[in-house]
């Protein structure tokens, strides 16, 4: 009695702890965004769904884009500006519903990201698992800040991204894998086709990784969720497929360059868009070869295999934006927890060394070549700096990975 009364209140104060940390974390983001407007990714969603719930409206029609418009310019968009239309999958109203529930934008917004921040803490925590890695408090802190303040996590969540939960979601997929957690990995990667483009390559690796080790389960669950969702979606607007593929049709007309040939297009309008299409091109070969070479993989084999999808993913001449960059994040924590283990002490210095090489270098990039419009406008030079230096790094540790020390071992078998 007197044990189980201990761990009730350990309980109870762990809950309190929580919730004043988490009151902390709302508290703080009101005063943000009361003194910062934008949010604009989260703001697009955010109206769609309050129409919807409201109205009836659909999140597709010219009604909600005007509203957003307003809200964002105090007009219609004119030619030639971003028109800040919804263009994720009609299931994608799930998780923006709560929120389109609140009237108050600041305050859906502050919501919106209390819960991006605890997407970014929490697949932090579930990648330095997914390696063994067990750094110190201290470092531990460090980590979790650099991944809020690096530029491609700093973006996200004054943006409202919601590739940050597409992170998450893909983590925890990788995870639920490696822990023979079938149901919950094939549910998860459902969850990350909000953003299909994001994660459609590292997605069809696993498919077929599945499929070849006699873990179906992961992928009847995956389809079988994803037509959950989309029966659902049906029901809510039968003809959501045919307004969200027009979305998809347009999409490209206005926003910034979104594959490597249309960046290298503008930065190098003679050759640029033949080299962009040579590095989507090297870039499917290479992810082809390695998933060929690692659809047997186990442990951190498969961890490092995933983090490769993560970053050549992105280069594939699908429409894209650096702003989506922030899932190459645990990508990062594989490569610097194998500096760490292989080098100890010597290995703590180069991990921060490259924590600093990561928030310093594409923030002095970015600062060199925005634009300012009606917001900071990053050029296409972006699509660039991080994913080559993950890329040195991701095969620089490749041995290590493919030849791990026995405790960092992980076994999926």
């Amino acid at each position: 009695m007197k044990r189980a009364r201990q761990n009730t209140i350990k309980t109870l104060i762990s809950v309190f702890l929580i919730i004043i940390v988490l009151g902390i974390f709302v508290w703080g983001n009101l005063q943000f965004v009361s003194q910062n407007p934008g949010g604009n990714d989260f703001l697009v969603h955010w109206m769609g769904a309050k129409s919807f719930i409201e109205e009836g409206i659909s999140p597709y029609s010219d009604t909600v884009a005007l509203r957003i418009q307003t809200m964002v310019y105090g007009r219609a968009a004119n030619p030639g500006e971003h028109e800040l239309r919804v263009a994720y999958p009609l299931y994608s109203f799930f998780l923006f519903m709560p929120f389109g529930l609140i009237k108050n934008y600041d305050v859906a917004r502050a919501l919106w990201m209390t819960l991006l921040e605890l997407g970014i803490l929490f697949t932090v925590i579930i990648s330095l698992k997914l390696v063994n890695w067990r750094p110190g408090i201290l470092f531990i802190g460090l980590i979790i800040t650099f991944s809020f303040f690096w530029y491609h996590g700093l973006r996200s969540l004054i943006n409202g991204n919601a590739v940050i939960l597409i992170m998450f979601c893909t983590t925890f997929s990788v995870y639920s894998i490696i822990h023979k957690q079938d149901e919950l990995a094939g549910i998860a990667m459902a969850l990350t086709m909000i953003k299909p483009q994001v994660v459609f390559a590292i997605l069809l690796f696993i498919v077929i990784w599945s499929i070849v080790n006699r873990r179906g389960k992961i992928a009847f669950w995956f389809f079988g969720s994803m037509a959950i969702l989309s029966l659902l979606a049906f029901f809510l607007l039968p003809d959501w497929p045919i307004q969200f593929l027009r979305e998809v049709m347009r999409y490209p007309d206005y926003n910034p360059a979104g594959t490597p040939a249309q960046a290298l297009a503008e930065l190098l309008p003679g050759v640029g868009k033949q080299f962009g299409l040579g590095i989507s091109i090297i870039s499917g070969l290479v992810l082809i070869f390695e998933g060929w070479l690692g659809v047997r993989s186990r442990g951190i084999k498969f961890v490092w295999v995933c983090s490769l999808f993560l970053v050549l993913g992105q280069w594939l001449n699908v429409q894209t934006d650096p702003g989506n960059y922030i899932m190459m994040l645990p990508a990062i924590i594989l490569v610097l927890g194998l500096v760490a283990e292989r080098w100890s002490n010597r290995g703590t210095v180069m991990v921060i060394i490259f924590l600093f090489v990561f928030l310093i270098f594409p923030w002095f990039v970015f600062l060199r070549t925005v634009v300012y419009t009606y917001q900071p406008v990053q050029s296409p030079i972006m699509f660039f700096p991080v994913p080559v230096i993950i890329l040195v790094l991701l095969y620089w540790v490749r041995w290590w990975a493919k030849n791990p020390i026995k405790h960092v071992l992980i076994s999926t078998k």
